[in-house]
């Protein structure tokens, strides 16, 4: 990690620790103690394995995408530090907008070409998105009345995540089916914007724009081509995001709140998705913790125990995926060096 990183890593700590003791700073610390000393390890436990399986099935989904017949046989590491390097890259850039070439650079560390490997990020990030939306429809369907109760004053913000999902569906399917309007519309559209750049720099973003486009556009003929494993990768990638969902239902459950729905918790936490992802802060850091604050205050009575379901959940989704990414970064996977990817 480059100082910079290491940077970054810190002052989202620092920033996390001022939120929680703002949170905490009126409770009375016997009070905390008393409920953590009350918690039920054991549902704490599987909330911590719950978000290592959605790691693991996230691995899954990159090799379902990426293995082809000829390659090479990839090990474990390979595929499973990935998505830990994109926790913790996500998690202290603004917008997660780092954990795409972070995970594009371990890749490459596994020797798998960069092109192809930025093309799988590509098309696994449409695919994460596409269900991202889907479980949010499906959602506002079977709890409507739910929704409405909840969310109400987090109405804007909500819609605000929706929107922001959408367009940039849209936009990556506008690549895969209407390829060379797309090219035009970029370029049409950057122009004005970055009209105020020298020439020189002006025409590097243009061509990147253009390299990137035409890499996604020529993955994406090879993966339409293979409808089983795109199928297969949503599904995984359904599975990936419901055992994240559940996390904060167990952490519920290690605080001794039996008094809930599932439905209604995913629901919450599906919102949460959306509400987050309009925070340009790394981790959508405070929109997270006051979002969980104002939805799950229902639940929990006491203040204590809200400000410690907060602090498990948030250290769990959030984090353990950034200690986990450090690990991944430190430990590269041991090649031979006559292993390569095709």
């Amino acid at each position: 990690m480059s100082r910079k990183n290491i940077f970054a890593l810190l002052v989202m700590l620092g920033l996390s620790a001022g939120i929680f003791w703002w949170e905490a700073r009126s409770i009375d610390f016997e009070s905390m103690v008393n409920t953590f000393k009350g918690l039920n390890f054991f549902w704490l436990i599987v909330a911590f394995l719950s978000m290592l399986l959605s790691y693991a099935v996230e691995a899954w989904v990159l090799h379902t995408l990426l293995k082809k017949k000829e390659d090479r046989k990839f090990g474990w590491w390979e595929m499973y530090r990935i998505p830990l390097i994109q926790a913790l890259f996500n998690a202290i850039t603004p917008f997660s907008a780092g954990g795409q070439p972070a995970q594009l650079l371990g890749m490459m560390q596994s020797k798998i070409d960069g092109g192809r490997a930025s093309s799988v990020l590509l098309m696994k990030f449409v695919i994460y998105q596409g269900m991202v939306l889907i479980n949010f429809i499906v959602a506002m369907v079977v709890s409507f009345q739910s929704v409405a109760r909840h969310f109400g004053g987090l109405a804007l913000m909500i819609v605000f995540g929706l929107v922001i999902h959408v367009v940039t569906i849209s936009f990556l399917l506008m690549i895969m089916y209407y390829y060379n309007f797309t090219k035009r519309m970029v370029q049409v559209v950057l122009k004005p914007v970055l009209f105020f750049l020298k020439p020189e720099k002006r025409d590097r973003i243009l061509a990147s724009a253009d390299r990137s486009i035409d890499s996604f556009y020529n993955e994406s003929l090879v993966l339409k081509e293979e409808r089983k494993k795109v199928i297969k990768a949503a599904i995984l990638t359904f599975l990936q995001l419901l055992l994240y969902y559940l996390v904060v239902y167990f952490v519920l459950l290690a605080l001794n709140v039996h008094h809930i729905n599932l439905l209604d918790v995913v629901v919450m936490q599906i919102m949460i998705v959306m509400i987050t992802s309009i925070f340009p802060v790394p981790g959508g850091t405070g929109g997270a913790e006051v979002s969980f604050k104002a939805l799950f205050s229902g639940f929990i009575p006491s203040a204590s125990g809200l400000i410690l379901a907060m602090f498990l959940w948030r250290f769990i989704t959030y984090f353990f995926g950034m200690f986990l990414g450090v690990i991944g970064v430190l430990k590269k996977p041991n090649l031979n060096k006559k292993e390569v990817s095709r």
